[in-house]
């Protein structure tokens, strides 16, 4: 069910730099002689807002985002998006972490579309595999992370708090026949399988 009348926040996830990819902040990495991030801005109009969740703001400096710190330190991609529901001025967030270069709208419209009155969280499971960093959240479960991140908890365990719906890989493949929305660049290897080019740490946008 769609809720036009309900703003959302985009929310993009930038925890640090990577190690694995020498130390460059990962929404830095290029795709198409551009990088990652700007790509995700492109997402495109309609959103309320977007948010920067990152521990260094620096490399970022220029883009069109505010940049927001986690509340709670050391937890990871759930801190992360504890401070984005924390800080989001929407109803709604969606979730989407800096090193995911496919992210299409078809695939945001489709999370969007499945919000409602009785659910706290969108997201795919693809070949058994939650995918919570691509994915829209009420910001009222910001209580419900709060709770949970005492206990370090995996997004599975935070998922069963909340009333989720969780959409097949089907479900994903209707709207981006690759499912390549849910790539994300980890590694050197992912970088070359993908087309990515990780830049000396010093590099620009």
């Amino acid at each position: 069910m769609r809720l036009p009348e309900e703003g959302v926040t985009l929310a993009i996830l930038a925890g640090g730099r990577a190690r694995r990819l020498g130390g460059v902040p990962k929404g830095l990495l290029l795709r198409e002689g551009r990088s990652l991030l700007a790509h995700l801005l492109e997402l495109g109009p309609g959103f309320d807002e977007v948010l920067l969740v990152t521990p260094e703001a620096a490399p970022y400096q220029g883009f069109p985002v505010r940049t927001v710190a986690d509340r709670v330190a050391g937890r990871g991609a759930p801190g992360g998006v504890h401070a984005a529901l924390v800080e989001a001025r929407s109803p709604w967030v969606l979730a989407v972490a800096a090193d995911m270069p496919f992210v299409t709208r078809a695939v945001v419209d489709r999370l969007l579309a499945e919000r409602g009155p009785e659910v706290d969280a969108v997201g795919f499971e693809v070949q058994g595999r939650l995918e919570p960093l691509l994915a829209c959240y009420r910001t009222r479960a910001a209580e419900v992370f709060a709770a949970a991140l005492a206990d370090e908890p995996s997004f599975r365990d935070l998922w069963r708090g909340l009333r989720a719906r969780v959409l097949s890989s089907q479900a994903l493949a209707e709207v981006d026949p690759g499912c390549r929305s849910v790539v994300s660049i980890n590694t050197p290897e992912d970088a070359r399988a993908w087309g990515v080019v990780v830049p000396a740490p010093e590099g620009g946008r």
